[in-house]
């Protein structure tokens, strides 16, 4: 098989640790930051730009892809890597969230899930086995199990019977992979859950590594809206439960501090939407917080949004320019915004595995937050509520 993890430094102050995860298109090395690129693209940046950026993969999400342009159109184009001339690793994930996000578009038995289209209302039915058979015809190198993601808060049963529904469900999205699909050219990952109860978490562990084998792992259903210390808490105690000769990915997370913590407590892998959303709102990410490149104080502001940053952005471009291009709407300010956030969190985990081979992560975490304002869990709720009531509108 074309897909092999190794661990070549372990910090003997906590479980962060550096490696390399070899794929049929490249080498990986870890921790790593994932731009999602939901629809085949980082919204609004070229292939060029985020080679610039030396973003090692790309993340693209089956849901979406299926309903359009569809997953038989993308491998008659000779794959998602083809498609959308990407020649880097790339991972694509179930659409379990997706699916299970529409609510009363959606309905749940034992055998799948049928679903109306958020764009058209027309009905589509997603089984373990059919995701597994979109996902190898779009032809990530990582291709995630389908689970059912309890969303925050949940009741313990409800949350009990979400978690054996994705047990009996991974069992069949690998026996599906290995007998119909490419095992020795994707490598499926298994899907750990459990909401925010520990001992399900644990029973969880223990059923996807002892009685199934993938050959990697994720930490499902984190940052769906809960407190950041009670994400901090379950991924503490799930974490050291994983094999340590396995990538372990946390899904949707980005958010530096929690990308530090994340590799605290040994994650290896990372994705989020967060930093081409936010740069389409004018916020960048700095070493002291965000910048809010709509502000009046920036309109004189010559220098770079952040001092000594490597981005293009940073390179070419000033503050004061910046909120010109936003306040004129102009799509331009967009993408150098979102160049800079992507690089941002790129250039970070470069610098926290760096730390780990000179043995000083955990110094490098503490001088950075040290630094670095968090915006409270509160806050980032009700930006939250504000967005999802100006979609309604």
């Amino acid at each position: 098989m074309s897909f092999k993890f190794d661990v070549l430094k372990n910090s003997d102050k906590s479980a962060a640790r550096a490696g390399i995860l070899q794929t049929p298109h490249g080498e990986i090395p870890t921790p790593v930051f994932m731009p999602v690129g939901t629809q085949a693209t980082v919204k609004t940046l070229s292939r060029d730009e985020l080679f610039a950026i030396d973003a090692k993969i790309i993340l693209s999400n089956t849901y979406h892809l299926y309903l359009r342009p569809g997953h038989e159109l993308v491998a008659e184009m000779g794959g998602l890597h083809r498609f959308m001339n990407w020649p880097r690793p790339l991972l694509t994930d179930s659409g379990g969230f997706q699916v299970f996000s529409l609510g009363p578009l959606r309905k749940i038995d034992e055998e799948g899930v049928t679903f109306k289209s958020h764009l058209d209302g027309s009905s589509h039915r997603f089984t373990p086995e059919s995701v597994m058979k979109v996902e190898e015809k779009l032809g990530a190198d990582i291709i995630m199990a389908f689970d059912e993601c309890a969303p925050y808060p949940s009741e313990y049963d409800y949350t009990r019977a979400a978690l054996n529904r994705t047990h009996r469900w991974a069992a069949r999205c690998l026996e599906a992979h290995n007998k119909y699909g490419k095992p020795d050219q994707q490598a499926l990952f298994g899907i750990v859950q459990g909401g925010f109860f520990q001992d399900l978490r644990e029973e969880s562990v223990r059923f996807l590594t002892q009685e199934l084998d993938f050959p990697g792992y994720s930490l499902g259903g984190l940052s769906v809206g809960e407190p950041k210390d009670i994400f901090y808490e379950t991924m503490a105690y799930t974490a050291p439960l994983m094999p340590k000769e396995k990538p372990l990915y946390v899904m949707g997370v980005g958010s530096p501090e929690d990308l530090l913590e994340g590799i605290l407590n040994g994650v290896d892998m990372f994705d989020c939407v967060l930093p081409t959303r936010i740069a389409r709102n004018g916020a960048c990410i700095v070493k002291e917080g965000r910048v809010n490149l709509r502000n009046a104080t920036l309109a004189r502001d010559p220098g770079p949004i952040m001092e000594g940053c490597g981005c293009y952005t940073c390179q070419n471009h000033s503050r004061a320019y910046l909120r010109h291009l936003f306040r004129t709407e102009e799509i331009l300010g967009l993408r150098l915004a979102s160049i800079h956030n992507v690089y941002f969190l790129v250039d970070l985990m470069r610098q926290a595995r760096q730390a780990i081979f000179e043995d000083c992560f955990e110094e490098f975490r503490l001088e950075f937050l040290a630094n670095f304002r968090i915006i409270p869990h509160e806050i980032r709720a009700k930006n939250r509520e504000a967005r999802a009531a100006n979609h309604r509108k």
